[in-house]
């Protein structure tokens, strides 16, 4: 881990002032976690929930509190199974690409 990512993941904790203790572990959760191109992490909610120690349940219904909050979003849908990535605005990043005039 760089210093860079060291500093970026204090930010997110100082940005996660104020969610309960779960909710903060769900947000690092994604954070850290390995992610495909897009940002998503491909694990599904049992295997991320038995990866910090909360009941499947506890685990989704945390989840769904960050969803509402803005610090997840969804990317990806197979099947019954839904995938999600750490909402890259709540990082300030930008994530709009200016258009240029086609010339």
């Amino acid at each position: 881990m760089t210093s860079n990512d060291k500093q970026k993941n204090l930010e997110l904790l100082e940005k996660t002032v104020g969610m309960t203790a779960n909710q903060r572990l769900v947000v690092m959760l994604y954070a850290l976690h390995p992610t495909d191109r897009s940002g998503a992490v491909l694990e599904t909610a049992a295997t991320l929930a038995k990866l910090v120690g909360m009941a499947p349940p506890v685990f989704s219904r945390t989840r769904k509190q960050v969803i509402e909050a803005g610090w997840l979003e969804e990317t990806e849908k197979l099947g019954h199974i839904k995938y999600y990535r750490l909402d890259p605005r709540r990082m300030g990043e930008n994530v709009v690409v200016p258009l240029r005039r086609a010339t």
